[in-house]
């Protein structure tokens, strides 16, 4: 009983952690770009992770290396920098909705690339989850062309997730999750570095109030949305299994909700319901 009070109180903490990142994103945007706040939080991130990096380099073989730096690329770098741009016209909320449909992307990628064998629950579930998203599309108050479009950057982004997890399950899958992401996010900071140089952040006025406040935020999603809740996730997957784990999906939507909300967003009853229809749908595609 002991053990399933300390899974669940993980699993709570994950999603409060992962939920919070898409209104921690926009409280970074305040004052700072989306490619300032992304470099901020994957630079945090891999300088966070630097310790474990140095276990990590001894455990990755080296004909992994560049696998291992194309899953932080495709699997945290883009994606970061996907959400940061797509919030500047979508609000926070419908970030965290949209990112309920990583699981369903990661059973369509697999298999149409991975020979990964789906039974007819799996594929109703995914087709419930697209029913759900494009409904969700339909409920929003003011459609337009760009509303749609940046939205369109957050499914990329769930899209590079589902690619990474197949790529990571095929061939990174005996290698430590913490000593992937240890060793990715090391390989990140540079990049990110020269990124905030070249965006003029080292020119702002850094001790601003403002400026100050949105670094914090981006360090924070950084910190706490990518590296611990990185070693969290690990740990919850090795005391429970994974397919428990994969359940923090369901969680996520509804703190996310909940923050913009609180941050003065707006979700109508409609919106509520495409949310559950897509939960729905990734119930029925992870479902044993």
């Amino acid at each position: 009983m002991r053990d399933k009070l300390i899974n669940w109180a993980i699993f709570l903490a994950l999603s409060f952690i992962w939920g919070s990142s898409f209104i921690l994103m926009k409280l970074g945007m305040s004052a700072l770009s989306p490619y300032q706040v992304a470099s901020i939080r994957m630079l945090s991130a891999g300088l966070i992770l630097i310790p474990f990096a140095l276990e990590g380099f001894r455990q990755v073989p080296k004909d992994k290396l560049l696998l291992v730096i194309v899953s932080g690329l495709i699997g945290s770098f883009f994606p970061a920098y996907l959400f940061c741009i797509a919030e500047t016209k979508i609000d926070s909320a419908l970030a965290g909705i949209l990112n309920a449909l990583t699981p369903l992307f990661t059973i369509m990628v697999g298999i149409s690339f991975f020979q990964f064998q789906a039974s007819r629950q799996k594929i109703i579930g995914v087709l419930v989850g697209f029913v759900g998203l494009c409904l969700l599309f339909l409920a929003q108050k003011n459609i337009s062309y760009e509303n749609v479009s940046y939205a369109f950057l957050v499914l990329i982004a769930t899209l590079l997730y589902g690619i990474n997890v197949n790529v990571v399950g095929k061939h990174l899958h005996h290698i430590g999750s913490l000593n992937i992401a240890s060793v990715a996010f090391s390989f990140l900071i540079i990049p990110c570095i020269i990124i905030l140089y070249f965006t003029g952040y080292f020119a702002l006025p850094l001790f601003s109030k403002p400026i100050l406040q949105a670094s914090g935020a981006a360090f924070l999603l950084g910190f706490g949305g990518t590296a611990i809740a990185t070693v969290i996730y690990y740990m919850l997957v090795k005391r429970a299994g994974g397919l428990f784990a994969s359940t923090v999906t369901y969680g996520i939507p509804f703190v996310a909700v909940f923050w913009g909300l609180l941050g003065g967003e707006y979700i109508n009853f409609l919106q509520g319901c495409c949310m559950v229809i897509i939960l729905v749908g990734v119930y029925l595609a992870n479902k044993k």
